[in-house]
């Protein structure tokens, strides 16, 4: 079962390449960290304070072909943890068609965030998430 996490927060470090971003279960308490790259990170960081690059960057790129193709991005889904790698999918639908496609969590949250897509992390990825913390 799959559980409704938000952005709590994003951590840009300045003098390090380990940028964090924290989810948190919006019907509990539950948190954890998940390490992005600075380009991911920048891009949330940009989105959450409504400033938009004058040309659009991968992201923004992203989200204009699946608008183009007639698509929405129903969901985002942290959907497995391997060798404390974090394994997400993107749920676009179109009529009745859904396709998930594969993704790094760092670029559907990035991607997410610009257009407030519902995040979710498959409670066994929670629990070991919260366990190694």
């Amino acid at each position: 079962m799959a559980v409704q996490m938000e952005l709590s927060r994003i951590l840009i470090r300045e003098t390090d390449d380990m940028h964090i971003v924290e989810l948190r279960e919006v019907d509990g308490e539950r948190v954890f960290p998940i390490v992005i790259g600075l380009t991911e990170a920048a891009a949330i960081e940009r989105r959450l304070m409504g400033q938009l690059p004058p040309r659009p960057l991968t992201h923004e790129l992203l989200a204009s072909v699946i608008e183009g193709l007639g698509a929405d991005l129903e969901k985002i889904l942290i959907c497995d943890l391997k060798k404390s790698t974090f394994y997400a999918r993107l749920y676009l639908r179109r009529g009745d068609e859904v396709v998930d496609i594969d993704s790094r969590p760092s670029d559907a949250i990035a991607l997410g965030v610009a257009h407030e897509i519902p995040i979710f992390v498959e409670e066994q990825v929670l629990e070991e998430a919260c366990r190694d913390l």
